[in-house]
């Protein structure tokens, strides 16, 4: 069992999101092994539960774990009633956020702190985050072991199991199985979906577009799914915490981000599940931006959201977002070697910017450089890094 990064009090009554496999389960009964644990992915529970969610919660005492409840979100309700009339605490973990935090914030605003757990961050499983990513270096000894593992990490993902997994081909096997149980046929269930080749059709062409800003049509006409349908589909995906947006950015206050926006994947192993060519770019970028949405959805990068930047002219940013009054501008790149030409764009946002920027180059390099204020930063450094 790995040290998660997330930290959880028992007096507090929580609702923790995150994809299927990321380890909610195993966190809580590990962390609260005196609660009672009561999983909705059991048929007879999940029956009782919908017919009598009053005496189902009761039954269950003051301190309860109450797993995989995006089942029958209306059982919020008697959490709530439970949490406000007997001082209960309750753990509540769901897979999907699908009517399941509109019902929470309806019914326990102020009673229950919602939190996420993606993935493992890369290095999770090696120990405690032990130095600031966009402050810090990295020590040498253990950059270099971390550029050892990146090809790895990038390519199988961070889920804890298979993290755990150490053959190559039994990371393979198990990535097999999450697509055909946890990615496909969970989502058909709950998404209510019955187009399980439409379904594998928009995880494909999710994989063909990384970098690239969504068109929906683009997705029904290639899954052969109706717009309407495919727009659902892609809600779905970020719904259940496998995909998540990255909307344009733009400077002030009055207007934020533009509508369009990209999809990733929240972890690089579906990339690798779903078996389809992706360019080095494009699989680098990915995880890049996935590992910092992680440590974002953690609080340790504290921002509401990350985006892309494009202007006018087309030059693009990969990555903005704010955070302790800086708004940090990244860019990543996929190779070992960098030239001025791969900061110019980091250099105009930054000149032009109307609050204080900073500017941040990752590659696969092993040096920490600063050039022009741009700072440079080998992406091995997100290895135990927040």
């Amino acid at each position: 069992m790995f040290k998660r990064w997330l930290e959880l009090s028992s007096k507090k009554s929580v609702l923790l999101v995150g994809p299927r496999r990321a380890g909610k389960t195993t966190l809580l009964k590990t962390r609260f092994p005196d609660f009672r644990y009561a999983t909705l992915d059991d048929y007879d529970l999940l029956n009782w539960a919908d017919k009598d969610p009053k005496g189902f919660v009761e039954s269950l005492g003051k301190n309860a774990i109450i797993d995989e409840v995006q089942r029958c979100p209306r059982l919020t309700v008697a959490v709530k009633y439970a949490i406000d009339n007997q001082g209960a605490t309750f753990l509540l973990s769901g897979s999907s956020t699908l009517g399941l935090l509109d019902a929470a914030a309806d019914s326990m605003a102020g009673r229950i702190h919602i939190q996420s757990l993606p993935t493992l961050c890369w290095g999770e499983e090696d120990g405690a985050a032990d130095h600031s990513l966009f402050s810090e270096h990295l020590d040498p000894p253990q950059l270099q072991v971390a550029r050892r593992k990146i090809a790895s990490a990038m390519k199988f993902g961070q889920f804890p199991e298979i993290a755990a997994c150490e053959k190559e081909a039994g990371k393979l096997e198990l990535l097999e199985n999450y697509k055909n149980t946890y990615f496909i046929r969970d989502l058909l269930q709950l998404g209510n979906i019955e187009h399980g080749v439409g379904l594998l059709a928009i995880f494909h062409h999710i994989v063909r577009s990384l970098g690239s800003l969504v068109e929906v049509s683009s997705f029904a006409r290639e899954s052969g799914l109706s717009y309407p349908s495919a727009k659902k589909y892609l809600h779905i995906l970020t719904q259940s915490q496998l995909t998540f947006p990255l909307y344009g950015y733009q400077h002030g206050p009055a207007k934020r981000f533009i509508k369009a926006a990209k999809i990733y994947f929240s972890d690089t192993g579906i990339i690798s599940a779903m078996n389809q060519q992706v360019s080095i770019g494009q699989q680098v970028e990915n995880f890049v931006i996935a590992e910092l949405e992680k440590r974002r959805k953690l609080g340790y990068i504290k921002t509401d959201q990350l985006y892309y930047y494009r202007n006018s002219g087309g030059r693009e940013i990969d990555c903005i977002f704010e955070a302790g009054g800086i708004v940090h501008a990244i860019e990543i790149k996929a190779s070992e070697t960098f030239d001025k030409r791969d900061i110019s764009h980091l250099l105009e946002f930054v000149s032009h910017a109307p609050q204080r920027t900073k500017g941040f180059l990752f590659y696969l390099g092993a040096e920490y450089l600063e050039i022009n204020g741009i700072q440079i930063l080998p992406i091995a450094a997100l290895f135990r890094g927040v």
